[in-house]
């Protein structure tokens, strides 16, 4: 299913079935007294990134004993293999290829939740209506998330127990940390969360990347340009999900940038990155740099072959999506360009360099548009210059042991 069907069930279907569900609930909760945190279980959906970022809040439930569930969508799943912070048995995942599917996973899900006894659910979303009511039939008796209050936000009915204030002026790693806070209070707090999160408490752990992939990735590399051995090797990762193309970085824009990297640095090796159904788009970037030190690596190797292949790369530039989050749990420096969101707020946690426009229409998507914007044209990305991104990369590559201070180091190209 397309993003805009998703949103168009979730709108239509999503609030008369919260609504109903709220009486309901309204009528049993004084029935399903809250518990102690013993099984919890977070959803996250639809964004990959997300399921990075929340890691130092489901590194906080450990430290206070929870055995960790997670429910995502099955095309999504890799992403939590990378930290592997869920052990494999407990996450659950769903298909969205059709409205079969999806209400087929939705009905097993269900019978998976009671009997792992789960207690409590966190629901990371921001917006959706599936997950409220996901979380409201898991059989949990502590349900937690985001409540609009006295917001227009989006309706979501009342089934929470835990209802904290989503905030959007800090990382939404900070908003996760706050629905673990709310959680664990031990007295109720309107709204929540009534904490401060340092800085230390958002850090990110890394991966641990075994030797043979090392060396898999790397034999690779040599068949999909030989000669390159030796060479550094810079990444470009050109793409978006279709669920916010504005994101993406004009082609031409990376073909120019590309054409500066190897004229600058004769001795770089530059790889484009991307899934297997990218290649063939990302064939015709390869042709408009012309030149043997560009080549197209989409799809060359597996998803979780991606950290082995950051860990023996200089450093990566890329559109704000995905791969800027998993890069984050290696140590190698991401260039990331910004337009339609803020890494103010969606920042990765790594070593990263965010480059963003700040035009007076940016950021345009936010938890209270459904990350959905009326923009055509995304001057806020074509602002950014190929030269103002080449002085970056250039800073890097002449200076590797250079490194940004997180998200304070931010690059604005007015």
């Amino acid at each position: 299913m397309t993003p805009d069907t998703m949103r168009m069930i979730d709108r239509n279907a999503g609030v008369p079935l919260c609504a109903l569900s709220s009486l309901l609930f309204r009528l049993v909760r004084p029935l399903r007294k809250p518990v102690r945190p013993k099984n919890v279980l977070l959803i996250e959906l639809s964004e990959m990134g997300s399921a990075i970022l929340v890691d130092p809040a489901m590194e906080k439930l450990k430290e206070q004993g929870a055995n960790l569930h997670f429910l995502i969508f099955r095309k999504n799943k890799a992403s939590l293999d990378l930290l592997r912070t869920v052990p494999e048995e407990n996450i659950f995942t769903i298909g969205e290829g059709g409205i079969g599917e999806l209400l087929g996973d939705t009905l097993r899900f269900l019978s998976w939740a009671r009997k792992r006894q789960i207690d409590s659910v966190i629901d990371l979303e921001l917006f959706s209506r599936f997950t409220a009511l996901l979380a409201a039939y898991s059989g949990a008796r502590n349900i937690v998330g985001f409540h609009r209050f006295h917001s227009e936000g989006v309706y979501r009915g009342e089934m929470l127990t835990h209802r904290v204030l989503y905030n959007p002026h800090v990382h939404i790693t900070r908003n996760f940390l706050s629905l673990v806070h709310a959680l664990y209070a031990e007295e109720p707090e309107v709204p929540f969360a009534k904490i401060r999160v340092e800085d230390d408490a958002i850090t990110l752990k890394k991966t641990v990347v075994a030797q043979e992939d090392v060396e898999a990735v790397a034999a690779k590399i040599a068949e999909a340009a030989p000669g390159s051995e030796g060479r550094p090797i810079v990444l470009i990762n050109a793409n978006a999900s279709d669920l916010l193309p504005q994101r993406r970085w004009a082609r031409e824009s990376f073909a120019q940038l590309i054409r500066m990297i190897l004229a600058h640095a004769p001795d770089v090796q530059v790889l484009l990155t991307g899934a297997p159904p990218e290649r063939e788009g990302l064939e015709v970037l390869a042709r408009q740099v012309d030149d043997p030190r560009c080549v197209n690596f989409a799809g060359a190797i597996p998803f979780r072959q991606l950290t082995a292949l950051y860990h023996q790369s200089v450093l990566m530039v890329t559109n704000d999506s995905g791969p800027a989050h998993f890069a984050s749990t290696t140590r190698m420096p991401t260039v990331v360009l910004f337009g339609p969101e803020t890494p103010a707020l969606y920042g990765a946690l790594g070593e990263t360099y965010p480059i963003f426009a700040g035009l007076n229409c940016s950021p345009c998507v936010s938890a209270w548009n459904h990350r959905k914007t009326a923009c055509t044209d995304n001057k806020c990305l074509q602002a950014i210059t190929p030269a103002q991104v080449m002085e970056v990369v250039a800073r890097l590559l002449e200076d590797p042991g250079h490194r940004a201070a997180g998200l304070r180091q931010v690059q604005h190209t007015g």
